[in-house]
C-alpha cells in the first residue's frame, strides 16, 4: 500500500478544518477511564516461569 497525494490532501484538509474551540473543550473535560477488572487467582498467570527468570 503506497501513500498517494490524495491521502496527504485528506490529512491536510482535516488539519485545516479542525475546530480549536472544540479541541480545547475536549481536552479540558475530565474524562475518566475505567480501571481494569480484577482477575481471579486462576486468571493471574505469569508470562514467564519464575524458574526461568534471569533478572532476579
Amino acid at each position: 500500500m503506497s501513500t498517494t497525494n490524495d491521502d496527504n490532501s485528506d490529512i491536510k484538509q482535516a488539519a485545516e478544518q479542525v475546530n480549536a474551540q472544540e479541541v480545547e473543550k475536549n481536552l479540558a473535560e475530565n474524562k475518566t477511564v475505567d480501571a481494569p477488572k480484577s482477575l481471579s487467582e486462576e486468571e493471574q498467570t505469569p508470562f514467564i516461569d519464575d524458574d526461568l527468570r534471569t533478572d532476579k
